[in-house]
């Protein structure tokens, strides 16, 4: 049995055909890669690699892993038939040691994510402009990919805003999970996401979230632990509007709601029953399992 994750690279080709010359099971995760949105950025290697190999190399496949029911949709609207386990990504939970207290002077609204076009950054600095919310902070985290955040921020210089935003580059490992903790409401108006972990250790950790319908985040909604709307700065607006009116207080229990969702639905350990139980199926040693969709 292999399970290749992404898509697009030689690396990847190179395991399918591994797999087909063996006749070995092969399992292909292709986290996000084929959304429409995804598909659209540098479009011609893509193209060009799916006339080539990458449409052959998931054909062939034994099994498609989607992290979500909309990564599902996108699958199948691409004519890819074979079996498709829907099991969304494990994550750790975030160790209770490292809880930081939460500040209230100022309050602090999160971007934690790749600094790319596909996260929607530009949304929330045009959003946060336009409100420039008293006693809140604005701190964005992450890689800067081909100098895009950069670019923005200078933008945001230029144009003489004030100091209520701060951008602190990547942090990793303990340094995330406190910068996590620090915040009062964490915000990813991400454009296109095959789930979003960042989302989920944001919920782990008590925050609240806002994010948009093109992340498979539904369960903020239903358990009313942030607020999952429409893309686009008006939508974003009237939430994030919404989320500094509210008192510490209010905020904690909306993120206490998420911290029990993520507990009970999302550990890692049961996602990694889930996908075992998957290989089992696929190697003839168990019955097809929930979340496994032949048709």
């Amino acid at each position: 049995m292999l399970h290749d994750h992404g898509l697009w690279l030689p690396s990847n080709h190179s395991v399918a055909k591994v797999a087909r010359t063996l006749g070995i099971p092969l399992v292909i995760s292709p986290l996000g890669m084929l959304f429409p949105w995804t598909r659209r950025h540098k479009p011609f290697k893509k193209r060009v690699a799916w006339g080539l190999y990458q449409r052959r190399d998931l054909q062939s496949a034994s099994a498609l892993h989607a992290t979500s029911w909309q990564e599902f949709e996108a699958l199948r609207a691409l004519g890819l038939r074979q079996p498709v386990a829907v099991v969304p990504n494990a994550f750790e939970l975030p160790p209770e040691d490292l809880r930081s207290p939460r500040s209230n002077d100022p309050r602090i609204a999160l971007f934690l994510s790749r600094l790319t076009p596909k996260k929607g950054l530009d949304s929330l600095l045009r959003v946060w402009r336009a409100l420039r919310p008293q006693g809140w902070r604005l701190v964005i985290a992450g890689p800067d990919e081909g100098g895009y955040g950069a670019r923005l921020l200078k933008q945001w210089q230029v144009e003489g805003q004030d100091s209520a935003v701060e951008c602190i580059g990547p942090v990793w490992g303990q340094e995330k999970w406190r910068l996590i903790r620090t915040a009062s409401v964490f915000v990813l108006p991400s454009r296109s996401e095959n789930f979003g972990v960042v989302i989920a250790e944001a919920l782990a950790s008590g925050v609240p979230v806002i994010t948009t319908k093109e992340t498979p985040w539904q369960e903020i909604e239903h358990h009313r632990c942030g607020w999952w709307i429409d893309g686009g700065d008006e939508a974003l607006s009237v939430a994030l509007g919404e989320a500094i009116t509210l008192s510490g207080a209010e905020l904690d229990q909306m993120g206490a709601r998420g911290k029990v969702l993520i507990e009970q639905e999302f550990s890692s350990i049961t996602m990694a029953r889930r996908m075992i139980a998957v290989y089992a199926w696929l190697l003839g040693r168990g019955p097809q399992p929930e979340g496994v969709v032949v048709d």
